[in-house]
């Protein structure tokens, strides 16, 4: 059971006698007699489930003077004028189903404006209904989130080091880790020996071959630089005596 709710009440409001659309540029106040309203009462406007109902009902017994069924707003059923925002253009309808056009004013502003966001209000409401009902009959697309076949996915990491800088970590084939270089193929500690070398001794200037250690001889290292001093003091002692000459 559908209960009837009220939308918005307005204690005063005024009905006119329109004369027919001149034209397809709209209605226009002015060309009503504003002065001597046809009726005087009281609007009602209320909602039966998505149905709405403008009411125009007596001040005083609340008998109906005339019901507007609005279907949509804006539409043909009510319709501001061109030339003022206090004045509309209603479909009023009896039980017979006839239809006439009259002119509905508000005395203030501040009615004919809590008129219109009442009826905006009202069927914002019902597309909304409409949308949930058609929600539950249709079934709803969900959200595949799955990796398709042969699809991959590619993960760029950033490393924070130790003194705050950023890397990228990568590895590769053939690559050492972390700037260190890997180890050789043959494995490591596994380093050839140095080819064996013949050894040798140094020939202090002036020494003969026969004073060479291991040369037959029975001197040693220090003999042979001792001899070598020796002999060198006797070739400059003779060199002096020939200057003195």
């Amino acid at each position: 059971m559908e209960y009837e709710s009220v939308l918005i009440v307005k204690p005063e409001v005024f009905i006119y006698k329109i004369p027919p659309r001149a034209s397809n540029r709209g209605y226009r106040a002015a060309d009503w007699n504003l002065k001597e309203p046809t009726w005087t009462g009281r609007m009602r406007l209320v909602a039966k489930g998505t149905a709405c109902i403008l009411k125009l009902e007596d001040k005083s017994s609340g008998a109906l003077y005339a019901n507007c069924p609005i279907d949509t707003y804006p539409g043909v059923a009510i319709e501001a004028v061109s030339d003022s925002s206090r004045y509309f253009v209603i479909r009023v309808q009896d039980d017979n189903g006839r239809s006439a056009f009259l002119g509905l004013g508000f005395g203030d502003r501040s009615d004919s404006f809590d008129l219109n966001v009442a009826l905006q209000d009202h069927f914002k409401w019902v597309k909304n209904q409409e949308q949930i009902e058609k929600e539950k009959t249709e079934p709803k697309q969900e959200l595949d989130l799955g990796f398709k076949e042969g699809e991959t996915i590619k993960i760029n990491m950033r490393i924070t080091k130790k003194d705050g800088s950023e890397g990228t970590s990568r590895t590769g084939k053939g690559k050492g880790v972390g700037g260190v270089l890997p180890p050789p193929p043959g494995g490591l500690g596994k380093i050839a020996p140095p080819p064996a070398a013949a050894a040798t001794v140094r020939q202090s200037p002036g020494v003969s071959p026969a004073h060479r250690p291991g040369a037959g001889g029975t001197g040693t290292e220090w003999t042979d630089y001792a001899s070598a001093g020796g002999n060198q003091g006797q070739q400059n002692s003779a060199n002096a005596n020939w200057v003195q000459f």
